[in-house]
């Protein structure tokens, strides 16, 4: 469809159900969420294993077709954790996999197919044991990792950095740098003195910004009716 043809009560009422399934189904799973998530579709975001904690205001996009994951497993019967910061972004088709400790900054964006691990998860030349590999991984604060990048065992990636997509990350990279490649290598530096607006600035005032979102969806959705939706989904035309 090219226009959202549902009336504006109906859009409110499928939101108010997506929190409850967000709120009843989906946050308990976690160790700790901290004040106002966001999630597209609870339904498609997997937890498995403990330890795993997320900050205020996450934005988790996702599918059904492109799922986000979150595991954790311990190796030699120890804990892992997966600790996320406030304001980060999570797009679909991202897993994130720990069997000793990920770290993620504040304010990170982490696009889609990403894959992030602490482990290889098996030895290389005894292949029946698992994590005989296995170094912490560390994201710092306003981090961007684009769409299907890997963020390999041991990596630490300092603040405001960027990782191009498609890039292997197997080294730690330095703050303030662009970096792209398999493996992945610096290609431009950022300069540290320029003022940089992380998504923390979207949240500034929550209450202001949900009051915004609301009036544009009367907007946008102003005219719709129960009747024009239902004819857009059982005979849609050119133009829907």
């Amino acid at each position: 469809m090219r226009k959202d043809h549902r009336p504006y009560w109906m859009k409110r009422l499928q939101l108010r159900w997506r929190n409850w399934r967000t709120e009843y189904f989906l946050l308990p799973q976690f160790d700790a969420v901290g004040v106002e998530p966001e999630v597209m579709d609870p339904s498609s975001v997997y937890v498995f294993g403990s330890n795993v904690r997320i900050g205020n205001y996450p934005h988790l996009i996702s599918n059904a077709e492109k799922c986000i994951r979150f595991t954790t497993f311990g190796h030699k019967g120890g804990e892992a954790f997966i600790t996320i910061g406030d304001y980060v972004l999570i797009s679909p088709g991202v897993r994130i996999s720990a069997a000793q400790s990920i770290e993620i900054g504040n304010a990170c964006m982490i696009a889609a197919n990403v894959y992030i691990s602490d482990s290889d998860w098996h030895g290389l030349y005894n292949r029946t044991r698992p994590f005989r590999c296995t170094a912490p991984v560390r994201l710092g604060n306003n981090v961007w990792i684009g769409d299907s990048a890997t963020i390999c065992k041991g990596v630490s990636i300092g603040d405001n950095s960027v990782v191009g997509a498609g890039s292997v990350v197997t080294k730690d990279i330095p703050a303030n740098t662009v970096v792209a490649g398999n493996p992945a290598k610096p290609v431009k530096s950022i300069n540290p003195k320029r003022r940089m607006i992380t998504r923390e600035a979207l949240f500034a005032d929550a209450f202001r910004q949900s009051h915004n979102l609301d009036e544009l969806d009367k907007m946008m959705l102003k005219g719709n009716s129960l009747l024009g939706w239902l004819r857009s989904v059982a005979f849609p035309r050119r133009g829907d």
